[in-house]
């Protein structure tokens, strides 16, 4: 058996050519990549949601505005319903959680949202409803048909850099300006 080139925990960075509102100047966060397919988060994204609004609709409240006024993101296009916490791993036990890497977790279980909404949920976290999905030998035919670059995991792109700015900055971590790269590709 081929021993998969997994792209976990890795940032894919959608090429100017990849033309699909769900990804389209995207940048997507990797949490699994197995022989059965990946599984990302788009990080850039935003909805006209905020915490708050989720909050309501589960019948929370947030003990301040700040956080009512966090950022929902459209993770990707499956299960849009379903929520996704991206978070730095804590002493603290959610419900249903799983370990991405040594200092991340992806949580989807309504503790960790009410734990957020009273100030004490993780300390840098993101919020998806949806994911990005790639069934078996997906990703990487997209993946050899230009549709993305990849480059390891940057904390500051994923929690720290503005949301406009982040399809820009992940690739400036390679060195590239995004912008300049043309959306034509060809091979010799």
């Amino acid at each position: 058996m081929q021993e998969l080139n997994s792209f976990k925990n890795q940032l894919l960075i959608a090429m100017p050519n990849l033309k699909d509102p769900n990804f389209f100047h995207g940048v997507t966060f990797v949490c699994q990549h197995n022989s059965e397919g990946a599984l990302g988060l788009v990080i850039n994204h935003p909805m006209e949601m905020t915490l708050g609004d989720i909050l309501e609709q589960m019948d929370m409240e947030a003990i301040d505005a700040k956080i009512a006024e966090i950022p929902i993101f459209s993770g990707g296009p499956v299960q849009q319903e379903r929520g996704f916490v991206l978070h730095h791993t804590s002493e603290q036990d959610w419900e249903s959680s799983i370990a991405v890497s040594d200092t991340l977790s992806l949580t989807t279980s309504r503790d960790i949202l009410k734990a957020i909404a009273k100030g004490q949920g993780p300390k840098k976290f993101l919020i998806t409803l949806g994911y990005a999905g790639w069934g078996v030998d997906q990703l990487e035919t997209e993946m050899k048909s230009n549709a993305w670059l990849s480059t390891q995991y940057d904390e500051s792109v994923v929690f720290d850099t503005p949301i406009s700015k982040r399809w820009s900055a992940a690739a400036n971590k390679m060195g590239l300006d995004i912008n300049l790269l043309s959306s034509q590709t060809g091979h010799a």
